[in-house]
């Protein structure tokens, strides 16, 4: 291909060991910053998709529909998922999208080679099922796959129960669907606020959840350099501790680290954990005074000042 950008495309980041995707394919998962959003393609474009599918039963067969929406008459998709992180589901989600495929087993991965299925009326039903809602009992925009995309996380309700009224400048890091938001909002004394998050759709909808003129969104990895805040005066955070469907505790950490660089001298992050996730030793590296200020259904709640 003279110009693989123009019609090959990767969703996520497929093992190596399975997967040759040749440099310049466009990204397409929404937790890669600065990946081309599935929704914008224009149907039948692409020659082919290698995609590493989410582990999410909704979100995967969304992402798998709307490659195969995306794809040529006679393109291919190659997808692939660990057997045991929706692998296993692999066929059943295809036979269910009208598709017809091949399928192997390499590397406790499920691989299936897939064509465009000529009828995709059940490709646009997956499409409409995983899309974005309005939620009736949480009151937000939300869509399957993002984190706590149908109930309300109930650590990041312990950490608004126990948050005092903030002030000043400040950011909410995982901000979700904007949830713990709107509690740091409702001090009329914080005058501006950021919210970072990895996933794309995630601040897609909290830009619909969240309408206030002191916020601005960000979406980028916390694992980089962006984005650059500095002299902030709170930081509230429900850090994730998973990566790709499996525990990653290092996360945590990095959270914590890149809000202690964020924050003015005296500013003061809160933050909420599961209860066995080991955060005290790097609180007590960054911060001058790390106080618990509360605990329940399995979760934490520390105030940490600079």
């Amino acid at each position: 291909m003279s110009d693989p950008a123009a019609t090959l495309a990767v969703y996520g980041a497929p093992p190596l060991a399975l997967a040759d995707v040749p440099a310049g394919a466009v990204q397409l998962s929404p937790l890669v910053p600065g990946s081309t959003a599935q929704e914008t393609l224009a149907d039948a474009s692409l020659d082919e998709i290698i995609m590493l599918a989410p582990p999410g039963t909704v979100e995967r067969r969304y992402a798998i529909a709307q490659a195969l929406r995306a794809l040529r008459p006679d393109g291919r998709l190659r997808v692939m998922a660990p057997k045991d992180r929706g692998g296993a589901r692999l066929a059943g989600d295809l036979t269910g999208l009208g598709a017809s495929f091949g399928e192997t087993a390499r590397r406790h991965h499920r691989i299936c080679q897939v064509a465009r299925p000529a009828d995709l009326s059940a490709v646009a039903a997956a499409i409409a099922e995983g899309a974005p809602r309005l939620d009736p009992d949480l009151g937000l925009w939300t869509q399957p796959g993002v984190f706590s995309w149908d109930r309300i996380d109930r650590g990041t309700a312990l950490l608004i129960e126990g948050l005092p009224p903030l002030a000043g400048k400040g950011a909410d890091l995982g901000c979700g669907l904007g949830l713990l938001a709107h509690g740091v909002l409702a001090s009329k004394d914080v005058t501006d606020l950021a919210l970072v998050d990895i996933d794309r759709r995630a601040i897609e909808l909290v830009r619909r959840n969240v309408d206030d003129p002191r916020v601005a969104a960000h979406w980028a990895d916390l694992r980089g350099v962006e984005p650059a805040l500095a002299d902030l005066n709170f930081v509230v955070m429900n850090p994730p501790f998973h990566d790709a469907g499996a525990e990653d505790r290092a996360l945590g950490a990095v959270f914590l680290r890149r809000a202690a660089g964020m924050l003015r001298k005296g500013g003061v992050c809160w933050m909420v954990a599961n209860r066995h996730l080991p955060y005290e030793k790097t609180l007590a590296e960054h911060f001058s005074q790390v106080t618990p200020r509360g605990e329940g259904a399995g979760y934490k709640v520390y105030e940490a000042r600079k």
